[in-house]
Protein backbone atom coordinates (compact mmCIF):
# COMPACT_ATOMS: atom_id res chain seq x y z
CA UNK A 1 0.00 0.00 0.00
CA UNK A 2 2.76 2.29 -0.92
CA UNK A 3 2.16 5.90 -1.98
CA UNK A 4 4.73 5.46 -4.95
CA UNK A 5 2.98 7.11 -8.13
CA UNK A 6 3.76 10.05 -10.08
CA UNK A 7 4.13 13.10 -8.18
CA UNK A 8 1.38 15.44 -8.86
CA UNK A 9 3.96 17.94 -7.02
CA UNK A 10 5.30 21.67 -7.42
CA UNK A 11 8.14 21.72 -4.92
CA UNK A 12 7.65 25.06 -3.37
CA UNK A 13 8.47 26.62 0.38
CA UNK A 14 5.10 26.42 2.25
CA UNK A 15 6.66 29.60 3.55
CA UNK A 16 5.74 31.53 0.45
CA UNK A 17 2.48 29.96 -0.16
CA UNK A 18 -0.49 32.85 -0.60
CA UNK A 19 -3.18 31.23 1.20
CA UNK A 20 -5.72 32.48 -1.51
CA UNK A 21 -4.89 29.92 -3.95
CA UNK A 22 -6.90 27.64 -1.57
CA UNK A 23 -10.20 28.85 -1.66
CA UNK A 24 -13.67 27.98 -3.30
CA UNK A 25 -17.14 28.65 -2.89
CA UNK A 26 -18.39 27.03 0.00
CA UNK A 27 -22.38 28.06 -0.17
CA UNK A 28 -24.14 28.25 3.88
CA UNK A 29 -26.35 25.52 2.84
CA UNK A 30 -23.44 23.37 2.26
CA UNK A 31 -22.70 23.21 5.67
CA UNK A 32 -23.96 21.02 8.08
CA UNK A 33 -25.44 22.27 11.24
CA UNK A 34 -26.50 18.92 12.28
CA UNK A 35 -25.41 15.14 12.41
CA UNK A 36 -27.08 12.64 10.70
CA UNK A 37 -29.01 10.46 13.01
CA UNK A 38 -26.75 7.57 12.11
CA UNK A 39 -22.78 8.30 12.43
CA UNK A 40 -21.71 5.90 9.48
CA UNK A 41 -24.57 6.98 7.10
CA UNK A 42 -22.61 10.22 5.63
CA UNK A 43 -21.11 10.18 2.04
CA UNK A 44 -17.57 8.87 1.78
CA UNK A 45 -15.57 10.47 -1.06
CA UNK A 46 -12.60 7.67 -2.00
CA UNK A 47 -9.74 9.50 -3.91
CA UNK A 48 -6.56 7.65 -5.29
CA UNK A 49 -4.42 8.52 -8.16
CA UNK A 50 -6.40 10.87 -9.65
CA UNK A 51 -9.26 9.15 -9.91
CA UNK A 52 -13.07 9.65 -7.51
CA UNK A 53 -15.44 7.60 -6.35
CA UNK A 54 -18.33 8.14 -4.43
CA UNK A 55 -19.91 5.44 -1.49
CA UNK A 56 -21.01 5.62 1.66
CA UNK A 57 -19.02 5.41 5.50
CA UNK A 58 -20.18 2.36 6.35
CA UNK A 59 -18.45 0.41 3.56
CA UNK A 60 -15.10 2.16 4.22
CA UNK A 61 -13.49 -0.86 5.80
CA UNK A 62 -13.41 -2.40 1.80
CA UNK A 63 -11.43 0.43 1.06
CA UNK A 64 -8.40 -0.16 3.56
CA UNK A 65 -6.03 -2.40 2.42
CA UNK A 66 -5.88 -5.71 4.99
CA UNK A 67 -3.19 -5.48 7.86
CA UNK A 68 -2.86 -1.54 7.60
CA UNK A 69 -2.74 0.52 10.85
CA UNK A 70 -5.49 2.81 11.51
CA UNK A 71 -4.55 5.41 14.15
CA UNK A 72 -7.67 7.26 15.74
CA UNK A 73 -6.76 10.52 17.84
CA UNK A 74 -8.61 9.48 21.23
CA UNK A 75 -8.23 13.17 22.50
CA UNK A 76 -12.47 13.81 24.37
CA UNK A 77 -13.86 17.13 23.89
CA UNK A 78 -14.47 19.39 27.57
CA UNK A 79 -17.49 21.70 27.53
CA UNK A 80 -15.17 24.35 27.23
CA UNK A 81 -17.72 27.09 26.80
CA UNK A 82 -18.38 28.58 30.17
CA UNK A 83 -21.11 31.95 30.32
CA UNK A 84 -21.40 33.89 33.05
CA UNK A 85 -24.74 36.21 33.64
CA UNK A 86 -23.92 39.30 35.85
CA UNK A 87 -26.89 41.16 37.77
CA UNK A 88 -27.32 43.28 34.99
CA UNK A 89 -28.56 40.87 32.81
CA UNK A 90 -25.23 40.99 30.79
CA UNK A 91 -23.45 37.68 29.80
CA UNK A 92 -19.81 37.09 29.63
CA UNK A 93 -18.73 33.95 27.54
CA UNK A 94 -15.11 32.52 28.59
CA UNK A 95 -14.13 29.70 26.19
CA UNK A 96 -10.93 27.42 27.59
CA UNK A 97 -8.30 27.37 25.04
CA UNK A 98 -5.45 25.48 27.56
CA UNK A 99 -4.13 25.22 30.74
CA UNK A 100 -1.51 27.74 31.84
CA UNK A 101 1.96 27.03 32.78
CA UNK A 102 4.63 23.87 32.46
CA UNK A 103 2.14 20.91 32.22
CA UNK A 104 3.37 17.22 31.78
CA UNK A 105 0.02 15.58 30.80
CA UNK A 106 -3.88 16.68 30.72
CA UNK A 107 -5.32 14.34 32.93
CA UNK A 108 -3.38 16.06 36.29
CA UNK A 109 -4.90 19.00 34.86
CA UNK A 110 -8.34 17.48 34.54
CA UNK A 111 -8.15 15.99 37.85
CA UNK A 112 -6.76 19.05 39.78
CA UNK A 113 -9.06 20.29 43.07
CA UNK A 114 -10.08 24.09 44.08
CA UNK A 115 -8.07 25.69 41.56
CA UNK A 116 -7.38 25.56 38.26
CA UNK A 117 -5.77 28.26 35.60
CA UNK A 118 -6.19 28.55 31.47
CA UNK A 119 -5.88 30.69 28.41
CA UNK A 120 -8.86 31.31 27.58
CA UNK A 121 -11.33 33.59 24.76
CA UNK A 122 -13.91 36.19 26.79
CA UNK A 123 -16.69 37.53 24.94
CA UNK A 124 -18.03 40.80 26.63
CA UNK A 125 -14.53 41.29 28.49
CA UNK A 126 -15.41 44.98 28.41
CA UNK A 127 -17.66 44.39 30.58
CA UNK A 128 -15.87 42.41 33.22
CA UNK A 129 -15.02 44.91 36.17
CA UNK A 130 -15.84 42.91 39.04
CA UNK A 131 -12.96 40.91 40.76
CA UNK A 132 -15.20 37.74 40.35
CA UNK A 133 -17.68 36.33 38.16
CA UNK A 134 -19.72 34.40 39.78
CA UNK A 135 -22.25 31.23 39.20
CA UNK A 136 -23.76 28.28 41.06
CA UNK A 137 -23.61 24.81 39.48
CA UNK A 138 -24.42 21.53 40.33
CA UNK A 139 -22.04 18.89 40.32
CA UNK A 140 -23.63 15.49 41.51
CA UNK A 141 -27.14 17.14 42.41
CA UNK A 142 -24.67 19.20 44.72
CA UNK A 143 -24.58 23.14 44.68
CA UNK A 144 -20.67 24.45 43.75
CA UNK A 145 -19.59 28.21 43.74
CA UNK A 146 -17.86 28.61 40.81
CA UNK A 147 -15.51 31.78 40.04
CA UNK A 148 -13.45 33.48 37.73
CA UNK A 149 -10.71 35.94 37.87
CA UNK A 150 -9.04 37.57 35.46
CA UNK A 151 -4.89 37.18 36.23
CA UNK A 152 -3.53 38.38 32.81
CA UNK A 153 -3.40 38.92 29.15
CA UNK A 154 -1.25 37.41 26.35
CA UNK A 155 -1.22 37.73 22.96
CA UNK A 156 -4.72 37.22 21.78
CA UNK A 157 -5.86 35.38 24.72
CA UNK A 158 -6.55 36.15 28.41
CA UNK A 159 -5.18 33.78 31.57
CA UNK A 160 -8.06 33.38 33.95
CA UNK A 161 -8.40 31.68 37.26
CA UNK A 162 -10.76 29.39 38.08
CA UNK A 163 -11.83 28.29 42.04
CA UNK A 164 -14.44 26.71 43.62
CA UNK A 165 -16.22 25.81 46.89
CA UNK A 166 -16.44 22.38 47.54
CA UNK A 167 -12.88 22.45 46.53
CA UNK A 168 -13.17 18.82 46.59
CA UNK A 169 -14.32 18.22 43.10
CA UNK A 170 -12.14 17.83 40.30
CA UNK A 171 -11.93 20.30 37.23
CA UNK A 172 -13.03 17.87 35.34
CA UNK A 173 -16.32 17.52 37.24
CA UNK A 174 -16.69 21.22 37.24
CA UNK A 175 -16.26 22.13 33.36
CA UNK A 176 -18.66 19.36 32.34
CA UNK A 177 -21.24 20.64 34.79
CA UNK A 178 -20.32 24.64 34.24
CA UNK A 179 -19.69 24.56 30.57
CA UNK A 180 -21.18 23.61 27.10
CA UNK A 181 -20.59 21.64 24.45
CA UNK A 182 -18.14 24.22 21.88
CA UNK A 183 -19.45 23.63 18.68
CA UNK A 184 -17.20 25.85 15.77
CA UNK A 185 -18.22 28.93 15.07
CA UNK A 186 -19.54 27.96 11.67
CA UNK A 187 -22.36 26.03 13.34
CA UNK A 188 -24.45 28.54 13.85
CA UNK A 189 -26.71 27.74 16.39
CA UNK A 190 -26.62 27.10 20.59
CA UNK A 191 -25.13 23.18 21.75
CA UNK A 192 -28.63 20.93 22.00
CA UNK A 193 -28.12 18.06 24.02
CA UNK A 194 -27.46 15.84 20.99
CA UNK A 195 -24.16 17.71 20.65
CA UNK A 196 -23.49 15.99 23.96
CA UNK A 197 -22.72 12.36 22.65
CA UNK A 198 -22.89 13.07 18.30
CA UNK A 199 -19.67 16.08 19.07
CA UNK A 200 -17.67 13.17 20.26
CA UNK A 201 -15.95 10.26 18.99
CA UNK A 202 -17.21 6.57 19.86
CA UNK A 203 -12.82 6.17 20.86
CA UNK A 204 -12.90 9.47 22.94
CA UNK A 205 -10.94 9.16 26.27
CA UNK A 206 -8.29 11.61 27.50
CA UNK A 207 -10.43 14.71 28.14
CA UNK A 208 -8.51 18.08 27.13
CA UNK A 209 -9.61 19.24 23.68
CA UNK A 210 -11.80 22.14 22.62
CA UNK A 211 -12.90 20.96 19.39
CA UNK A 212 -13.55 17.53 18.10
CA UNK A 213 -11.40 15.39 15.63
CA UNK A 214 -14.38 15.45 13.45
CA UNK A 215 -13.30 12.69 11.03
CA UNK A 216 -13.54 10.03 14.15
CA UNK A 217 -17.20 11.26 14.41
CA UNK A 218 -18.32 8.27 11.39
CA UNK A 219 -16.93 5.79 13.03
CA UNK A 220 -18.90 3.06 14.93
CA UNK A 221 -18.38 0.04 16.61
CA UNK A 222 -19.19 -1.96 13.86
CA UNK A 223 -16.87 -0.72 11.52
CA UNK A 224 -13.95 -1.52 13.50
CA UNK A 225 -15.57 -4.96 13.81
CA UNK A 226 -15.23 -5.11 9.77
CA UNK A 227 -11.88 -3.96 10.37
CA UNK A 228 -10.52 -6.38 12.74
CA UNK A 229 -11.62 -9.21 10.20
CA UNK A 230 -9.26 -7.52 7.70
CA UNK A 231 -6.56 -8.05 10.37
CA UNK A 232 -6.34 -3.53 10.32
CA UNK A 233 -5.04 -2.92 13.79
CA UNK A 234 -6.17 0.20 15.79
CA UNK A 235 -3.72 2.23 17.76
CA UNK A 236 -4.59 5.37 19.52
CA UNK A 237 -2.57 8.61 19.41
CA UNK A 238 -3.87 12.06 21.37
CA UNK A 239 -3.30 15.87 20.26
CA UNK A 240 -5.81 17.87 22.15
CA UNK A 241 -7.41 19.83 19.41
CA UNK A 242 -7.26 23.69 20.28
CA UNK A 243 -9.63 26.57 18.60
CA UNK A 244 -6.70 27.59 16.36
CA UNK A 245 -8.03 24.58 14.30
CA UNK A 246 -10.59 27.26 13.28
CA UNK A 247 -7.93 30.21 12.87
CA UNK A 248 -8.68 32.21 9.18
CA UNK A 249 -5.23 32.86 7.70
CA UNK A 250 -5.22 36.38 7.20
CA UNK A 251 -1.51 36.56 6.28
CA UNK A 252 -0.41 37.52 2.76
CA UNK A 253 2.07 34.33 2.84
CA UNK A 254 2.20 31.49 5.28
CA UNK A 255 5.65 32.93 6.47
CA UNK A 256 3.59 35.35 8.70
CA UNK A 257 1.00 32.94 9.93
CA UNK A 258 1.27 31.71 13.66
CA UNK A 259 0.66 27.96 13.43
CA UNK A 260 -1.20 26.93 16.69
CA UNK A 261 0.40 24.81 19.15
CA UNK A 262 -1.20 21.69 20.49
CA UNK A 263 -0.47 19.31 23.04
CA UNK A 264 0.07 15.53 21.77
CA UNK A 265 0.33 12.43 24.09
CA UNK A 266 1.69 9.04 22.66
CA UNK A 267 2.50 5.73 24.11
CA UNK A 268 5.95 4.25 23.21
CA UNK A 269 3.60 0.89 22.25
CA UNK A 270 2.13 3.24 19.64
CA UNK A 271 5.47 4.25 18.53
CA UNK A 272 6.31 0.35 17.80
CA UNK A 273 3.25 -0.18 16.25
CA UNK A 274 4.03 2.10 13.27
CA UNK A 275 7.48 1.08 13.36
CA UNK A 276 5.94 -2.58 12.38
CA UNK A 277 3.42 -0.60 9.95
CA UNK A 278 5.49 1.33 7.77
CA UNK A 279 3.80 1.43 4.36
CA UNK A 280 0.63 1.29 5.59
CA UNK A 281 -0.67 3.60 8.14
CA UNK A 282 -4.26 5.02 8.23
CA UNK A 283 -4.74 8.64 9.52
CA UNK A 284 -8.00 9.54 10.86
CA UNK A 285 -8.23 12.69 10.81
CA UNK A 286 -5.92 16.02 10.46
CA UNK A 287 -5.19 15.77 14.10
CA UNK A 288 -4.19 12.01 14.02
CA UNK A 289 -1.81 12.50 10.69
CA UNK A 290 0.31 15.79 12.16
CA UNK A 291 0.44 13.52 15.70
CA UNK A 292 2.06 10.70 13.16
CA UNK A 293 3.91 13.19 11.24
CA UNK A 294 5.35 14.95 14.21
CA UNK A 295 6.94 11.63 15.60
CA UNK A 296 8.67 10.75 12.67
CA UNK A 297 10.60 14.22 13.41
CA UNK A 298 11.25 14.08 16.74
CA UNK A 299 12.75 10.77 15.94
CA UNK A 300 14.95 12.45 13.54
CA UNK A 301 16.04 15.51 16.13
CA UNK A 302 17.16 12.77 18.50
CA UNK A 303 18.82 10.50 16.04
CA UNK A 304 21.11 13.91 14.62
CA UNK A 305 21.40 14.20 18.50
CA UNK A 306 20.67 11.54 21.26
CA UNK A 307 21.32 13.53 24.05
CA UNK A 308 18.45 15.87 23.12
CA UNK A 309 17.21 16.96 26.68
CA UNK A 310 13.50 17.89 25.44
CA UNK A 311 11.44 17.63 22.26
CA UNK A 312 9.11 19.89 20.80
CA UNK A 313 8.27 20.88 16.98
CA UNK A 314 8.37 24.47 15.57
CA UNK A 315 5.84 25.34 12.78
CA UNK A 316 8.99 25.25 10.31
CA UNK A 317 11.26 22.94 11.75
CA UNK A 318 11.11 20.62 9.23
CA UNK A 319 11.51 22.88 5.99
CA UNK A 320 15.08 24.50 7.48
CA UNK A 321 18.40 23.11 8.17
CA UNK A 322 19.48 20.12 9.89
CA UNK A 323 16.10 18.78 9.47
CA UNK A 324 15.06 19.32 6.02
CA UNK A 325 18.10 17.07 4.50
CA UNK A 326 18.78 14.66 7.07
CA UNK A 327 16.99 11.82 5.07
CA UNK A 328 16.42 9.49 7.53
CA UNK A 329 14.36 6.44 7.20
CA UNK A 330 10.81 6.24 8.81
CA UNK A 331 12.49 3.33 10.80
CA UNK A 332 15.36 4.41 11.86
CA UNK A 333 13.64 7.80 12.85
CA UNK A 334 10.95 5.67 15.26
CA UNK A 335 14.06 3.72 16.40
CA UNK A 336 15.72 6.70 17.58
CA UNK A 337 12.33 7.83 19.35
CA UNK A 338 12.28 4.57 21.18
CA UNK A 339 15.59 4.84 22.26
CA UNK A 340 15.42 7.87 23.38
CA UNK A 341 12.52 7.42 25.29
CA UNK A 342 13.86 4.28 26.82
CA UNK A 343 17.06 6.31 28.22
CA UNK A 344 14.69 9.33 29.64
CA UNK A 345 12.34 6.35 31.29
CA UNK A 346 9.68 7.70 29.45
CA UNK A 347 6.49 5.28 28.74
CA UNK A 348 4.90 8.35 26.82
CA UNK A 349 6.37 11.55 25.24
CA UNK A 350 3.82 14.63 26.06
CA UNK A 351 5.28 17.75 24.09
CA UNK A 352 3.74 20.51 22.02
CA UNK A 353 3.66 20.51 18.03
CA UNK A 354 3.45 23.22 15.55
CA UNK A 355 3.89 21.59 12.69
CA UNK A 356 2.15 23.11 9.41
CA UNK A 357 2.06 19.87 6.58
CA UNK A 358 1.40 22.04 3.55
CA UNK A 359 2.15 21.90 -0.01
CA UNK A 360 5.85 21.55 -0.94
CA UNK A 361 5.86 18.71 2.29
CA UNK A 362 6.95 14.78 1.77
CA UNK A 363 4.93 12.33 3.79
CA UNK A 364 7.09 10.42 6.06
CA UNK A 365 4.41 8.02 7.72
CA UNK A 366 0.95 8.68 6.71
CA UNK A 367 0.10 6.60 3.66
CA UNK A 368 -3.99 7.16 3.85
CA UNK A 369 -5.87 10.10 5.31
CA UNK A 370 -9.54 9.71 6.21
CA UNK A 371 -11.30 13.30 6.63
CA UNK A 372 -13.84 15.80 6.57
CA UNK A 373 -14.36 18.87 3.45
CA UNK A 374 -12.31 22.14 5.37
CA UNK A 375 -12.99 25.22 5.51
CA UNK A 376 -11.38 27.57 2.29
CA UNK A 377 -8.01 29.31 2.85
CA UNK A 378 -7.43 26.98 6.48
CA UNK A 379 -4.87 25.14 7.42
CA UNK A 380 -6.46 22.30 6.84
CA UNK A 381 -7.29 22.33 3.55
CA UNK A 382 -3.43 22.93 2.84
CA UNK A 383 -2.57 19.43 4.45
CA UNK A 384 -5.15 18.53 1.86
CA UNK A 385 -3.34 19.63 -0.89
CA UNK A 386 -0.22 18.53 0.53
CA UNK A 387 -1.10 14.96 0.10
CA UNK A 388 -2.37 15.14 -3.63
CA UNK A 389 -1.45 18.22 -4.51
CA UNK A 390 -3.79 20.99 -7.13
CA UNK A 391 -6.33 17.40 -7.35
CA UNK A 392 -8.10 19.30 -3.87
CA UNK A 393 -9.61 21.46 -6.56
CA UNK A 394 -11.00 18.56 -8.46
CA UNK A 395 -11.77 16.63 -5.23
CA UNK A 396 -13.65 19.25 -3.85
CA UNK A 397 -15.85 20.51 -7.06
CA UNK A 398 -16.86 16.78 -6.86
CA UNK A 399 -18.47 17.06 -3.40
CA UNK A 400 -20.18 20.53 -4.26
CA UNK A 401 -21.65 19.22 -7.48
CA UNK A 402 -23.02 16.10 -5.48
CA UNK A 403 -24.41 17.52 -2.62
CA UNK A 404 -21.72 16.45 0.42
CA UNK A 405 -22.20 17.88 3.22
CA UNK A 406 -19.22 20.00 4.51
CA UNK A 407 -17.39 20.59 7.55
CA UNK A 408 -17.58 19.49 10.88
CA UNK A 409 -20.86 17.35 10.80
CA UNK A 410 -20.33 16.94 7.32
CA UNK A 411 -19.16 14.01 4.78
CA UNK A 412 -15.67 12.24 4.93
CA UNK A 413 -12.95 11.43 2.24
CA UNK A 414 -10.52 9.14 1.82
CA UNK A 415 -7.23 9.93 0.67
CA UNK A 416 -4.44 7.58 -0.97
CA UNK A 417 -1.50 10.11 -0.72
CA UNK A 418 -0.01 11.17 -3.72
CA UNK A 419 3.36 11.51 -2.69
CA UNK A 420 6.15 9.02 -2.10
CA UNK A 421 7.07 8.84 1.37
CA UNK A 422 10.75 8.98 1.85
CA UNK A 423 12.69 6.47 3.24
CA UNK A 424 10.83 3.96 2.01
Amino acid sequence: MGSGCTSFFTIMNPQNISILDYTYELPNERIAMHPLKQRDASKLLLYKNGAIEETVFSSISAHIPNDALLVTNNSKVINARIIFQKSSGAKIEIFCLEPLGNIKEYQTVMATTGVSQWKCLVGGAAKWKEEFLEKTIEVNAAPVQLNAKLIGRKEDAYHVEFSWQPAYYSFAEVISAAGCVPLPPYIKRNAEEEDGSRYQTVFAKVEGSVAAPTAGLHFTENIFKELLHKNVQQTNVTLHVGAGTFKPVKAATMEQHGMHAEYIDVNIDAVEQLKNKIGSIVAVGTTACRTIETLYWLGVKVYLNPLEKSLSLGQWDVYNEPLLNANVSAENALNALQVWMKNNRLKNIFTQTQLMIAPGYEFRLVNMLVTNFHQPQSTLLLLVAAAIGNDWKKMYDYALQNNFRFLSYGDANLIFINQKNKGQ
